[in-house]
């Protein structure tokens, strides 16, 4: 047993924080409804759930983001209310958010220390920072150069200095909303160390995670939310994963990936050869074939990422792309797009969709030209392409009037999924399609993708999940460095080939 599984001593102590009847609203909809459980102090407490469960919404309540609607928090048995987070941090509750939520323009110790400054006298002094949030940092088992500005970090190294950053406050009680869910698996098994470090000081943890493996590894006990409804709660010990999934989907999810579509005889649509981009990626060459699955592995920072931007316009990039046998170049995105290459960002919060704009808008913005009517939108167009899209591509929503932050993770993929899709690409590009996103969900969008290459469209996956790639992918290639090292397929695709071509590092044992 690890030392993260070594369970808490509080099985028998009273709840540090508890829940009753704890129901929220917005408007009409009810997003959480009678919600009971307790958080002993030294237990970590996994809550779970499809996305829009109503797993956040409960967290923002018990951390002060939100007021419940109804019912109650009890703090070490007394009856609470929180005016706000900074309230619930000075009691000792503190919610480590699933969105990144830090100040780009500054360092990593400017964002560790923002509201906290270490001062000499009159000045700040920056040199204790500095050293604190190396150490912060160093702790989760990470190496970031202090004096980083934020803007200038990947969304995993982000996440990095949002965990350490929370971590800084006192704590009775920490609320961790999907923190791994960025993270390398080196990353994710230093921060579960950290995490039972902390259980093992009377700390009270809930730990939301799509994860159910990391869930099962770590967790005392488990609640199940279904459509903002307590399902149960169990005993870790008691529950398997594929219990777990079946408990928030209602319904077994036994078979994850689709079926593998019949092999065709090659042919490429894309042929990219000697592409560089500047400090990221260098001289990749590559080949993708019609109405394959093409599949990018490798540690954070290898370079994936930026490799996909440079090919279609995103960022600089120089080198020969073929697409349909004719030499082509996209000096921007739009010239991509026209080609019928369409990208979905990793990052579909912050370049995927405009989460302050209606669903509708988001899902017509890049082929509004189809929408126009003399110097306007058809709205009766749009809205039908709405509804189409709600029905295709199962948009789970009350109402279409919603804006697109306020869906969940899981239905803001595809709904980023069904708006590029309007456009009838011949190549698609997902950068990480599941982050953060439930088991059903999951299925749902592996499905997808299947689909799509069902129909002779080309794919190409970028994914830290290798799991994920190896249950869809045809082939997968792997980066090391910003160089492409390494082709997995059949029998080969395996978890210890892609982490030796991903690490360099020979792991498995001789025979």
């Amino acid at each position: 047993m690890s030392d993260v599984q070594s369970r808490g001593s509080g099985s028998d102590s009273a709840p540090v924080l508890e829940a009753r009847g704890l129901s929220r609203s917005f408007g009409p909809v009810e997003v959480l409804g009678n919600i009971g459980f307790g958080l002993k102090a030294g237990e970590i407490h996994a809550i779970i759930g499809e996305n829009g469960a109503g797993k956040s919404t409960l967290m923002k309540i018990l951390s002060g983001h939100l007021a419940p609607t109804r019912g109650d928090i009890l703090l070490d048995g007394e009856p609470v209310r929180f005016s706000g987070p900074v309230e619930a941090e000075a009691r000792g509750i503190v919610l480590v958010h699933q969105e990144i939520l830090l100040a780009p323009d500054l360092t990593v110790a400017q964002n560790i220390y923002l509201g906290r400054e270490v001062s000499r006298g009159l000045t700040m002094n920056d040199r204790a920072m500095n050293e604190g949030a190396a150490e912060a940092v160093r702790s989760l088992g990470a190496a970031l150069d202090p004096r980083a500005t934020v803007a200038r970090l990947s969304i995993a190294q982000r996440q990095i200095v949002q965990i350490a950053r929370s971590l800084l406050v006192p704590h009775r009680v920490v609320i961790f909303d999907e923190p791994t869910a960025s993270l390398t698996p080196h990353e994710t098994e230093a921060l579960l160390r950290v995490i039972g470090d902390i259980r093992a000081k009377g700390v009270g943890v809930l730990y939301i995670s799509h994860r159910l493996p990391e869930v099962k590894e770590i967790a005392d006990r488990v609640t199940v939310l279904r459509d903002g409804r307590l399902v149960a709660t169990h005993a870790s010990a008691e529950l398997q994963p594929a219990d777990m999934a079946r408990l928030m989907v209602g319904r077994d999810v036994a078979k994850l990936y689709p079926e593998r579509h019949a092999e065709r005889a090659p042919e490429p649509v894309l042929r990219v050869e000697e592409f560089t981009v500047p400090g990221h990626a260098e001289a990749a060459s590559f080949t993708l074939n019609k109405g394959e699955i093409l599949g990018f592995a490798g540690l954070i920072g290898a370079g994936r990422t930026e490799l996909m931007e440079g090919i279609v316009g995103l960022r600089p990039g120089h080198g020969s792309i073929h697409l349909n046998g004719a030499s082509a170049r996209f000096p921007s995105v739009h010239a991509s797009l026209k080609a019928g290459i369409a990208y979905l960002s990793e990052d579909r919060k912050g370049k995927g969709l405009l989460l302050a704009k209606d669903l509708a808008t988001n899902l017509t913005l890049a082929a509004v030209e189809r929408f126009r009517r003399g110097i306007g939108i058809d709205r009766r167009r749009e809205r039908a392409a709405l509804d189409t899209a709600i029905r295709d591509f199962d948009i789970r929503t009350g109402r279409t009037d919603l804006l697109a932050g306020q869906l969940s993770g899981g239905n803001q993929q595809k709904l980023l999924i069904a708006k590029m899709m309007l456009l009838d690409p011949r190549i698609v590009i997902i950068d990480e399609p599941t982050r953060g996103i439930d088991i059903g969900t999951k299925q749902q969008i592996y499905s997808f993708i299947a689909g799509l290459a069902a129909e002779g469209r080309s794919i190409i996956v970028v994914s830290s999940e290798m799991p994920e790639l190896i249950g869809i992918c045809d082939r997968i290639l792997v980066m090391r460095s910003g160089r492409i090292v390494g082709e997995v397929a059949g029998e080969r695709m395996t978890e210890d080939e892609i982490v030796v071509l991903a690490t360099g590092v020979e792991t498995r044992e001789a025979a």
